[in-house]
């Protein structure tokens, strides 16, 4: 016996008739709006080579870590889903057998954000009308790998079709944008109204400077820049080319990532001594936690004068499960919340920058508890802070509400940043925006029944939290097409 796959029409509205009717009601103003995804980790050689996707369980099972990681939870080994390792070998997994073994553990996403996205993905891409299971799996894989073989199942093809405006990427400081090249030659990039794949600078493996590959890191840096790393003035020069070469390609922002929000400045005399001891492979872990501070403030200056959109994610015990990691690398669903405070250790930053003109920081946390208590008062007062959306573990059904609920009647809602999905899953992308903009017109239902705003107002901001938010807040209205002239060293001309 197969189970039917349905997607209600008021699917995570609120029970209450009235409130539910006016969340339909905004929900309609959102519903076509295109997709403005200014975070996320899809590679961008996806679009750079358009190639079919070989089959379902790459495509659905492999990148998402959501998945797996659930997976894993229930005993199912890494090795079984076939997920590359960290020498980038991979046990012998066939797609077939990964697939089977997904469906037949459906169960496990009940009540889940995946259960919700995943679903979405299965009817609304693919046309999949039967639930996953052990008796279907056979049946999914082959319709959804026939339709994987026709030229409307391409990247691209999909890209248009989700209606994605913009898309970003996050890619090392060393990367070389090769591929974002390549995109941005064939048009990828022109205007501001897309379609625009854009990478995001991100250079924390430049700045964990106790780390054993710091050094090699550093020396790519050199490379791509033509300059000998030796002190840290050179350092900050290096890195002032490579924003350089990421905005000629497009680029709206910076990401970063640190254990804590801490930020301060080093003294110069500190500033050298430290770099100095991670030239010479003796940097402590006190010292990358001091270096990583002064970095915070001395990118925020470069973001106040290039204009490049700070984001900050914090709050996050990265690669918990240590064997796990030696074995297979980051970003394997092992990365953990962690209590974090914000209001002392971003004073540093925000009284040197937070009312500077130009400046924007966009602050994420896995730390729920400190919405309420820090970040939406915060934000509610300094200009150049917003609210980054509800983050990994909280993106849900419930975890949304909850942010809405906690940061609206401080911050309110033209203080956040919209939505964004940072995921690597591509096909989950319109299936994520599409519950956000189902849970924010929950939320504004739940206003207009209440009397607190008027339907009309409420599908304003419905269409400023989907659409025009995160597009102000990463400057995408202004966004310079990209300089489509790289040299082959990825260093712009």
């Amino acid at each position: 016996m197969t189970t039917a796959l349905q997607l209600p029409p008021d699917r995570f509205f609120p029970p209450d008739p009235t409130e539910r009717g006016a969340a339909r009601a905004v929900y309609e103003e959102t519903a076509g709006l295109p997709i403005v995804s200014p975070h996320g980790h899809v590679d961008p050689a996806l679009l750079a080579d358009d190639a079919p996707f070989p089959e379902p369980t790459s495509l659905l099972v492999t990148p998402d870590h959501y998945v797996f990681r659930m997976l894993h939870s229930q005993g199912v080994a890494l090795d079984a889903l076939g997920i590359a390792r960290a020498d980038g070998t991979r046990a012998e997994a066939a797609p077939r057998a990964v697939w089977q073994t997904f469906c037949a553990h459906w169960h496990l996403f009940a009540g889940t954000p995946t259960r919700a996205w995943m679903e979405y993905v299965l009817h609304e891409v693919f046309g999949v009308r039967e639930a996953p299971s052990s008796a279907t799996a056979d049946r999914l894989y082959d319709a959804i790998a026939e339709r994987l073989a026709s030229p409307e199942y391409r990247p691209r093809a999909l890209f248009e079709r989700f209606g994605i405006e913009t898309l970003a990427t996050t890619d090392a400081a060393t990367d070389a944008l090769d591929h974002h090249a390549a995109l941005a030659t064939e048009g990828w990039g022109v205007g501001p109204h897309g379609p625009r794949m854009i990478p995001t600078f991100r250079p924390d493996a430049l700045v964990f400077i106790a780390r054993p590959d710091w050094r090699s890191h550093l020396d790519r840096l050199g490379e791509l820049t033509g300059a000998s790393i030796d002190d840290y003035g050179a350092f900050i020069a290096a890195l002032r080319q490579r924003r350089e070469a990421f905005a000629a390609l497009g680029a709206v922002a910076t990401d970063h990532g640190a254990a804590s929000a801490r930020t301060g400045w080093l003294s110069p005399s500190e500033r050298d001594a430290v770099f100095a001891r991670a030239l010479a492979g003796e940097a402590s872990e006190a010292d990358e936690a001091a270096f990583t501070a002064h970095m915070l403030m001395a990118f925020a200056e470069m973001s106040a004068d290039d204009g490049l959109v700070m984001q900050l994610h914090v709050g996050c015990y990265r690669n918990h499960d240590g064997p796990l990691f030696e074995r297979f690398g980051p970003d394997r669903g092992a990365d953990i919340p962690l209590a974090t405070e914000f209001t002392h250790a971003l004073r540093p930053l925000l009284s040197a920058f937070g009312s500077a003109p130009g400046f924007r920081l966009v602050a994420f946390t896995l730390d729920e508890s400190t919405y309420a208590r820090e970040l939406a008062p915060l934000a509610g007062h300094y200009p150049g802070l917003m609210l980054g959306p509800a983050w990994w573990f909280h993106d849900s059904i419930e975890g949304m509400l909850r942010y809405r609920e906690r940061t609206t009647e401080t911050a309110g809602f033209y203080n956040t940043a919209g939505f964004n999905d940072d995921t690597r899953a591509f096909c989950s992308i319109p299936a994520r925006h599409d519950l956000a903009r189902r849970i924010d017109a929950h939320y504004l239902g739940r206003l207009v029944a209440r009397h607190q705003l008027g339907l009309e107002e409420a599908r304003e901001i419905g269409r400023a939290l989907a659409y025009d938010l995160p597009r102000r807040a990463y400057n995408l209205d202004g966004a310079r097409a990209p300089v489509v002239q790289v040299s082959t060293n990825g260093v712009a001309p």
